[in-house]
């Protein structure tokens, strides 16, 4: 698969007894890692041996820093040079399993570097059969960037799935995207019926409230949805088809949930790839991103874990 991540970041992943905002806290723990969504993505590919090649930005000093880490960690990185620098992501979890994060926008970019970006995603697009558009874009980028990015997919008769948030994910429901796999908060945000925030934990009224947004997606121009709500699992939508839940299975231990509605996409993607059909492709993103929480890198898995879960992930209507 080919994967458009354009806005990367180097994660920090801290621990520590109890956030307390306004006090000097010290971290007991911290794991520093690249990341981004479409890093994940490309994290869940290579877990699930998918091959997968991620375009993004690469901007400035820390830029290359961060292009060298995902070198190492074997990911194929088709990386577009931008001014400014690579951003940094802050995820706090506290040992009560409260986890807390804190994104910065990234750099500005310009119209030709865009163009730039957009040229590499054409470039490569013959070698996959499926583009995932995944996460932020940085500040400067167009408002319709993914829908220019699923335009190109849909010339060169290539599937696309869109994971992103806000005028981004609007506007790429404009163009008709294959796949839209937002999170509740994304989805419900875009739809004008946003609650105002983005819990790392799902409400206890997430299933209706998913099913509902998945069928509104594809009204609004989706050919198909898969809402996630975390641990409490998703709600796919198709053109034509009735609406229907797909439960999350029961794992071990939760040690890092950030990152699964990443591994989702990118498992949904390589099922999609290999000509699964869509509910079962679906419920592949779901056991992934189920055994996806068990690691504590944001976007690891264990393949055995995820065909194991898969078992226990049955469609409900």
């Amino acid at each position: 698969m080919l994967i458009a991540g354009p806005n990367l970041t180097i994660d920090r992943t801290a621990t520590l007894a109890e956030l307390r905002p306004g006090e000097v806290l010290r971290f007991e723990r911290v794991v520093v890692t690249p990341g981004g969504k479409g890093l994940n993505v490309a994290r869940a590919a290579r877990g699930l041996n998918a091959p997968a090649v991620l375009v993004g930005f690469v901007p400035g000093e820390t830029g290359r820093v961060g292009a060298g880490m995902i070198a190492r960690e074997g990911i194929a990185l088709r990386a577009v040079p931008c001014g400014g620098e690579l951003r940094s992501t802050a995820i706090v979890t506290e040992q009560g399993g409260r986890t807390t994060v804190l994104n910065e926008p990234g750099p500005e970019v310009t119209h030709a570097e865009w163009e730039a970006l957009e040229a590499a995603v054409e470039a490569a697009l013959a070698e996959h059969g499926v583009i995932v558009c995944s996460g932020s874009v940085p500040p400067g980028s167009p408002d319709d960037a993914y829908a220019r990015l699923a335009a190109l997919a849909s010339a060169a008769g290539r599937a696309c799935v869109v994971d992103a948030a806000g005028v981004t994910l609007a506007r790429a429901l404009a163009a008709r995207p294959d796949f839209a796999c937002p999170n509740l908060a994304e989805a419900e945000e875009v739809l004008g019926a946003a609650h105002g925030r983005q819990p790392v934990e799902s409400a206890f009224d997430a299933r209706p409230r998913a099913l509902a947004a998945a069928v509104a997606l594809v009204t609004r121009g989706a050919h198909a949805a898969l809402v996630t709500a975390d641990a409490a699992g998703a709600a796919l939508a198709a053109a034509g088809e009735p609406a229907a839940w797909l439960p999350a299975p029961k794992v071990k231990a939760v040690r890092n949930p950030v990152g699964a509605g990443d591994v989702l996409a990118g498992a949904l993607a390589a099922a999609l790839e290999r000509g699964e059909p869509l509910r079962e492709a679906a419920r592949h993103g779901v056991a992934a991103a189920a055994a996806s929480v068990e690691s504590a890198t944001a976007g690891e898995l264990d393949a055995a874990r995820a065909a194991a879960l898969l078992e226990a992930v049955v469609v409900e209507a």
